[in-house]
């Protein structure tokens, strides 16, 4: 398999991890868009969250808990995060491995229904 989530799990490729057990692994974004920029996959390979049978379907509700421990242990619990999962090509992924994107740091700014719009125009 050619994923590059994969090969971070496999440790092909570095990544500065945040969080690992048997199921998940975080680590930070390589192109931060926030102080804090976290990237939280699964270790078991599911191209995005449609793909994800319904007897593993744990794994996304255990995914959320591995970003609360995160968000604790890194302190910004208290101020708010952000948690994104862009799914499938029109919904903005790029990587084929399901991930959730966890942006802190600063006060993120809201998207307003126009700008959604304008962005799937392109």
């Amino acid at each position: 398999m050619n994923c590059i989530f994969c090969k971070i799990i496999n440790g092909e490729i570095p990544s500065n991890k945040v969080y690992e057990d048997d199921k998940v692994l975080a680590f930070n974004d390589i192109n931060p868009v926030a102080p804090y920029h976290i990237l939280v996959i699964p270790k078991k390979h599911y191209d995005s969250i449609i793909d994800v049978p319904e007897e593993d379907m744990e794994i996304i509700g255990y995914m959320h808990n591995v970003i609360n421990k995160i968000a604790k242990e890194q302190g910004f619990d208290k101020a708010g995060f952000r948690i994104i999962n862009n799914c499938g090509e029109d919904g903005g992924q790029e990587v084929k491995h399901i991930h959730y994107h966890v942006l802190a740091g600063k006060k993120l700014p809201l998207y307003e229904a126009q700008q959604i719009y304008e962005a799937q125009q392109k």
